[in-house]
């Protein structure tokens, strides 16, 4: 009877145990469940919801490391992860212009989508390719008519993070404090990035850069900066060849001492100019993609805007 007892006992044990394991499993996967799941369209965008985000979830990013954002098209498997997130960010539909139909497929209620440049009044994109128009044919029509390039000023960053952290705090108002404690905290670094672009061109006598497509015109306008880009908004873009005739006049009256070129773009125009002109070549980043490799040595916004400054640095002075 004693040894019955006992095994009945036993058997209780383990059974509570292996309920608590189970419960405590069941409690774990819901947990995970639980957490907010963010996609984003390209780097910039991860960047910054990640920053807001913080450790209530995971963000994803859309668009693969090293692609072109303004040539990208989503596929039905892209489309199905926007739709199996909680959230979605964009910056604004006059880069992702595929997502001006977006409503059409993604339940809103259950996902949110954010376009993070909202607050933001874009100006008319600068397209020096088709300024003589009236000489081609409309096949060479503007690709852009507002330029969408808001993330690379440091002030209008800061906007385009409030809207994310604004919007996420009303779909998600339990984590209202920490999203907006992530938030300022990366704000404050975004102020100093501000601060130290202010310093380095407040007293510059020199103000213009030539670049390889129209993406500084944001940063230009906030920093007293004249941006003269060889493309237009969009970098696939190809200079006709007065336009690229104006450019050598503008570099030689001008006497520009570099050219920017992008990394994750072709430089071949940027080249020719400057073996034209016999000035020197260097990377301004538009930050509209970083590469794997980049991103795992650690570069982000922050670090690589800083290099942007580094660079303009030897133009602007």
């Amino acid at each position: 009877m004693k040894m019955q007892k006992g095994l009945l006992l036993f058997g209780t044990v383990v059974l509570s145990i292996l309920l608590t394991a189970c419960g405590g499993q069941e409690k774990e996967e819901a947990s995970s469940n639980d957490a907010i799941q963010v996609m984003t369209t390209f780097y910039p965008m991860y960047e910054f919801t990640k920053q807001v985000i913080g450790d209530t979830g995971t963000v994803e990013l859309l668009i693969p490391a090293g692609t072109e954002p303004h040539d990208f098209e989503p596929s039905a498997k892209d489309l199905a992860k926007i739709s199996d997130s909680d959230v979605f960010v964009y910056n604004s539909p006059e880069l992702e212009t595929w997502t001006e139909n977006l409503t059409d497929t993604i339940d809103t209620k259950k996902t949110m989508i954010i376009q993070a440049s909202k607050e933001i009044q874009l100006m008319d994109g600068e397209d020096h390719e088709h300024e003589d128009a009236h000489e081609h044919d409309e096949e060479h029509a503007h690709d852009h008519e507002l330029d969408p390039h808001v993330w690379l000023d440091p002030v209008l960053a800061i906007t385009e993070v409030e809207t994310i952290r604004d919007q996420l705090i009303k779909k998600y108002p339990d984590y209202q404090a920490q999203f907006e404690k992530n938030a300022a905290s990366y704000i404050s670094e975004l102020k100093t990035l501000d601060a130290d672009y202010q310093t380095a061109f407040k007293d510059a006598k020199n103000k213009a850069f030539v670049t390889q497509h129209a993406a500084f015109g944001y940063l230009a306008k906030q920093y007293g900066l004249t941006q003269e880009a060889i493309a237009g908004i969009s970098p696939d873009q190809e200079p006709s060849p007065s336009r690229l005739s104006e450019l050598k006049h503008y570099v030689d009256d001008h006497q520009v001492e570099v050219i920017y070129f992008e990394e994750n773009a072709s430089s071949k125009v940027a080249e020719t100019l400057s073996k034209e002109t016999g000035v020197e070549l260097a990377v301004l980043n538009p930050l509209e993609s970083l590469t794997k490799k980049q991103i795992e040595d650690g570069e982000n916004y922050l670090t690589v805007m800083r290099e942007n400054l580094t660079a303009l640095k030897k133009v602007i002075h």
